[in-house]
């Protein structure tokens, strides 16, 4: 068999695999749905809740994993929910809605693993405040990472977690730890990568939230290691009384965001993912 022959026959396994994964993670996001509400929050989630509800425009909790644009469209065209909300009761005066996520959409997960994060074979990832895990599932799936932990405070989403994890046969690179992440320092040291999707602002309040950086700032030291964070730190630290000065921590790495045509991706929500370098 020649050269080109074989070259061609591992880019179509390539492909293959690719969208095998990518319809795995499809039946994860479907799963989920069975078992969660439409906002995807839990009633023991009282703080979000309420951090959701007080923001200047009405927003919603949509889940970026489990509805993608065309599923969000399908529900809106059946009535089960609206891009718009009304600005005088009764009236056409109809403004678009803000949306939430705290998770990753697939095309997000597939730009992180594939475009920012570097190969990890033999590396140890930490994502803090794993929720429904899919940074886990799509480490998995699309990473060679050695061992992924998703550090989760909320005990229902850990039994989710364990669900997915069991059924989908995850349990030999993904271990989910039920706990406050900064009860985790020895984790988090050795952690080669280091993700945090909107992880404190709607479940810590302000106090917290500063202790739960400071935390990170401590014990986020391994030199060369790489932390993923949506939004900037920057914007995460902005509004906290916090010690943290980030010129001696980290060093932020460009990213480019053009990887992917206009059309595939929320250019918007992609711009949001920043990577740094621990110093």
């Amino acid at each position: 068999m020649s050269e080109h022959v074989i070259a061609e026959s591992y880019g179509d396994f390539d492909e293959f695999t690719q969208d095998n994964n990518d319809v795995m993670l499809k039946n994860i996001a479907e799963d989920l749905r069975k078992c969660l509400p439409l906002e995807t929050m839990l009633s023991s989630e009282h703080l979000a809740l309420q951090k959701i509800q007080q923001r200047p425009e009405p927003t919603i909790q949509v889940d970026a994993f489990l509805y993608d644009e065309d599923f969000i469209d399908s529900l809106c065209e059946e009535g089960k929910m609206s891009r718009n909300y009304c600005m005088v009761c009764g009236s056409h005066q109809t403004a678009p809605l803000g949306f939430v996520s705290h998770s990753f959409s697939l095309m997000e997960l597939k730009f992180i693993y594939h475009h920012v994060l570097p190969d990890l074979s033999g590396k140890v990832l930490v994502d803090v405040g794993s929720r429904l895990g899919t940074v886990l599932y799509g480490g998995y799936l699309y990473s060679s990472a050695l061992q992924l932990y998703g550090v989760e405070l909320n005990g229902d989403f850990c039994q989710l977690q364990e669900m997915i994890i069991k059924k989908y046969q995850f349990t030999d690179r993904i271990k989910v730890l039920h706990a406050d992440i900064c009860t985790q320092g020895s984790l988090l040291q050795n952690a080669d990568v280091v993700i945090m999707n909107n992880v404190f602002e709607y479940f810590l309040d302000e106090a917290e939230q500063a202790r739960a950086w400071e935390y990170i700032s401590h014990n986020v030291r391994k030199q060369g290691s790489l932390l993923v964070t949506v939004p900037s730190l920057e914007e995460s630290l902005s509004g906290l009384q916090v010690n943290i000065q980030l010129s001696p921590w980290v060093e932020q790495i460009p990213l480019n965001y053009d990887i992917y045509p206009e059309k595939d991706i929320d250019r918007e929500a992609v711009e949001q993912i920043h990577l740094y370098r621990i110093l």
